[in-house]
C-alpha cells in the first residue's frame, strides 16, 4: 500500500525555516513508521535525521509525534494509522537540533535532579538487600519506564513551565521513594515538594495516553503527593 509521509525537516546549518517534506512510499503489512523512515533515508533522502537504536520498544530512542500523538516509531504500524497521509514530527516542548532530533539535555537534568539511584547508608549485607515480593510489586510497574520522553513532552504543565520536573522524573522518584530498601526519601522531598515539582502536576493524564509502556503514571504521582503530605504535614 502506498502511503504519503509528511516529515518535519529542519537544518540549522543551512539557516532554513522548519517545514514539512513529502515522501511517497510503498509500505507492506507489518511495516512500522521506523521501518518507513529507514527506507526513506536509505532510498529517497540520506539527509533525513532521526534517533533509533533497538527497534524493539526497549531503548526509547525513537520517540516522536506521529499524526499528533507522542509514541515510539518502532511500535507504530503504518497500516493501523488512519488516512493515507502520515505526519511525523519531533517530540514537542524541547529545542530541535535537526529534523526529528530534539535536545534531551533539559530532560536528563530533571531526571538527574531526583537522584535516580538507590540511596542506602547502612552497612552492606553479605548478600543482596532483601525485599519482599509485596514490596517489590509496589514499584514493579514504575520500573518499566524506558525514558523515551513521550510523557514529559506531552505534558501541558511542562510546556508552560520548563522548570517543572515532568512526569518521567516524578515516576522515577516514586520508584525509589517507595522502594523498601531506599533511605533517600528526605533528600528527594526537597526537590519534589516545590512549585516546579510534584505540585505542578495538574492530573491532565496526557502522560498516560502517551506512555508506550502503559504505565499508570498519574496514579504514582498522586501516591507521591499523598506520601509527602502525610509525612511532612
Amino acid at each position: 500500500m502506498e502511503r504519503t509521509f509528511k516529515i518535519f525537516r529542519y537544518d540549522p546549518e543551512k539557516n532554513g525555516k522548519p517545514h514539512f517534506q513529502t515522501y511517497k512510499l510503498d509500505c507492506p503489512s507489518g511495516c512500522t513508521v521506523l521501518d518507513a523512515l529507514y527506507n526513506i533515508k536509505g532510498e529517497l533522502d540520506g539527509t533525513l535525521t532521526y534517533r533509533r537504536s533497538c527497534r524493539s520498544g526497549i531503548c526509547g530512542s525513537c520517540g516522536m509525534k506521529i499524526n499528533g500523538i507522542n509514541c515510539l516509531a518502532c511500535k507504530t504500524q503504518v497500516e493501523f494509522l488512519k488516512g493515507k497521509v502520515i505526519y511525523v514530527e519531533p517530540l514537542p516542548g524541547f529545542p530541535i537540533l535537526r529534523d526529528l532530533v530534539i535536545d534531551l539535555e533539559p530532560f536528563w537534568e530533571k531526571f538527574e535532579a531526583i537522584k535516580p539511584y538507590l540511596i542506602n547508608n547502612s552497612k552492606p549485607p553479605t548478600t543482596e538487600r532483601y525485599q519482599s515480593e509485596e514490596d517489590q510489586l509496589k514499584i514493579e510497574e514504575a520500573s518499566w519506564c524506558i525514558l523515551c520522553n513521550c510523557c514529559t513532552s506531552s505534558c501541558p504543565s511542562f510546556w508552560a513551565n520548563k522548570e517543572y520536573l515532568g512526569p518521567a522524573a516524578l515516576l522515577k522518584a516514586y520508584r525509589f521513594v517507595f522502594d523498601s530498601r531506599d533511605q533517600g526519601a528526605e533528600e528527594r522531598y526537597r526537590m519534589l515538594n516545590t512549585r516546579s515539582g510534584l505540585w505542578r502536576c495538574h492530573t491532565i493524564f496526557n502522560c498516560m495516553d502517551a506512555c508506550p509502556q502503559d504505565i499508570n503514571i498519574t496514579d504514582y504521582i498522586s501516591q507521591l503527593k499523598t506520601r509527602i503530605v502525610s509525612e511532612r504535614y
